[in-house]
């Protein structure tokens, strides 16, 4: 059973609701494996979707089907007999262009993974993982409306930031998956700017609440404090001078569906107490009025600062800090995520040329060189801005180096070796135990400030976490 929110018969049962499982047989799968047995496997797997499938041994008798029967979604092997699946997947599209392609593979590597994404795959599973979330994510998708899915750019947001096989971005799919099974629990998104936390939240909202669920996004640092209360919680008509009608703040605006409250750490302080009490009780009450409103959405908070530091220095209370962190989630820099680079840069090529009606080839080996090379301060942001700039600019038919940002012509990666401040004793020390001292040496140098214990061992806080995650060590006084 997977862990979204979804069961099979949820989501039969959501896609039939007007005309049960008639409405359902709308979507069809075709399944391409030369393993029979696994090929069966993965028909039962969708028919507990309400999906029916057809079957394929050889790229040959795939195209041959899709010549004739229209499919939401084609499953396709990376090795077939006759063929390479990879070369089969423009074919396949051009058969079936409202089709969404899922490469399957027995071998998970990075090299296959963007050649698949460049022909037009939307992703690349490896074999001994559930094909259901990310099936039913497609239909899903496919339910809506294309031209308003266009229009929005809702496949962006859907991978987005997302996209990759890197550790650092499967840890944090994993976990929105997990937080999506829990549609009350609160969740704290922490990452450097740009790195993606408003797609992590979409994300999240898109796995666990209804399609008409708002999404309602708040930008703290743009909270005037004087107003903060009644944008976030509404207001009476008269409540306060200027009040001349009544107001529905953003908890009630997003009724069902999901809060999120960016850039938490410049919450004013004056409000953070009011914010507590508003996600201890579950209710809260429109200024001016003493009528209590349940909250029924759920909330999501995301910083880039290390809010721990931020309650040391009295600029966050304790308390919200500890209410806030039921379920944190970190998201990597892009730095740290290795050729996900290379996933996303062709992610954005292939939509950026989309929406601009421009035909771009795929990215030449130099100019991906170059992208890797890069360090990405800005993070998934920057990247998305360099490719779309490039495609803009563009009147080859190609992206081309000149193309790219100057600042990414002449900027060398960071490197990110650790600096080693201890002392080694040589056949007592092995590389692990080493590891271990150095980490709790920096966590108590740094007062359990993970962010600065990172900067002592000259690592980034991701990698940090990473670590003492392995190591089972924890900050003293919460082991």
């Amino acid at each position: 059973m997977s862990d979204t929110t979804h069961t099979h018969e949820d989501f039969a049962l959501h896609r039939g609701a007007s005309g049960g499982r008639e409405q359902g047989e709308m979507f069809r799968a075709l399944v391409v494996d030369d393993e029979e047995l696994y090929a069966e496997a993965i028909v039962r797997e969708l028919e507990r979707l309400g999906v029916r499938s057809d079957l394929a041994f050889t790229c040959h008798d795939a195209l041959r089907r899709a010549e004739g029967q229209r499919y939401s979604v084609i499953l396709l092997d990376h090795r077939l007999p006759d063929d390479d699946g990879i070369r089969a997947i423009p074919l396949l599209l051009a058969r079936q262009p409202g089709a969404t392609v899922l490469m399957m593979t027995a071998y998970q590597t990075i090299p296959n993974a963007v050649q698949a994404i460049r022909q037009g795959a939307e992703d690349y599973i490896v074999k001994e993982t559930s094909i259901q979330p990310i099936v039913e994510r497609v239909l899903e998708v496919q339910q809506r409306d294309s031209v308003r899915r266009a229009a929005d750019g809702w496949q962006e947001h859907q991978r987005g930031g997302l996209l990759g096989l890197s550790a650092g971005v499967t840890l944090v799919v994993e976990q929105l998956r997990k937080a999506a099974s829990s549609p009350d629990t609160t969740v704290l998104l922490t990452g450097e700017t740009g790195v993606g936390k408003d797609v992590a939240c979409r994300y999240l909202h898109q796995m666990s609440r209804p399609d008409t669920s708002p999404l309602v996004a708040v930008d703290c640092l743009a909270l005037p404090e004087n107003l903060a209360e009644s944008l976030l919680f509404g207001h009476e008509k008269g409540a306060f001078t200027g009040a001349d009608q009544t107001r529905v703040g953003a908890f009630e605006e997003a009724r069902t569906g999901t809060l999120f409250l960016d850039e938490i750490g410049d919450m004013p302080l004056a409000i953070q107490g009011k914010l507590l009490r508003v996600l201890e009780s579950r209710t809260f009450h429109r200024v001016g009025s003493t009528r209590e409103i349940s909250l029924r959405a759920r909330v999501v908070a995301a910083t880039n600062q290390e809010l721990r530091t931020l309650v040391g220095e009295g600029r966050f209370r304790l308390d919200l800090f500890q209410r806030l962190s039921v379920f944190p989630i970190t998201i990597p820099p892009l730095r740290e995520r290795g050729d996900d680079i290379l996933l996303l840069a062709e992610h954005f090529r292939a939509f950026f040329a989309g929406k601009l009606g421009k035909s771009i080839e795929p990215l030449s080996d130099e100019v991906s060189a170059r992208l890797r090379a890069y360090d990405y301060p800005g993070n998934v942001r920057e990247l998305k801005n360099i490719i779309e700039r490039a495609v803009i600019i563009s009147e080859s038919g190609r992206v081309e180096l000149h193309h790219l940002s100057p600042r990414v012509l002449v900027e060398p990666r960071r490197e990110e070796a650790a600096t080693i401040p201890f002392d080694f004793v040589p056949g007592l020390d092995t590389l692990g135990g080493l590891e271990q001292r150095m980490i709790r040496q920096a966590m108590k140098r740094a007062r359990n400030v993970r962010t600065e214990a990172a900067k002592l061992l000259g690592i980034s806080r991701y990698q940090l976490l990473r670590r003492m995650e392995k190591y089972g060590i924890k900050p003293e006084g919460e082991e």
